[in-house]
């Protein structure tokens, strides 16, 4: 996974679909789930690791853009 997008997609495969409209709220969304995969151990380390640095990064652009 490089991507929002890629992560979204993998989500997808779960059968979950996130759109809430605020964007920082739906990648937090996106970390909870991820999380809960993870935990469930549906996920596998590697997966869970690289989705989750993408999506932290992402929130902090988003932060920092709206201040």
């Amino acid at each position: 996974m490089k991507t929002i997008y890629e992560i979204q997609q993998f989500l997808k495969q779960f059968g979950t679909i996130i759109y809430v409209g605020d964007r920082v709220a739906d990648l937090e969304l996106m970390e909870s789930e991820l999380k809960e995969l993870y935990q469930s151990q549906l996920v596998e380390t590697r997966e869970f690791q690289t989705a989750l640095l993408i999506l932290r990064h992402e929130i902090q652009l988003e932060k920092e853009k709206s201040k």
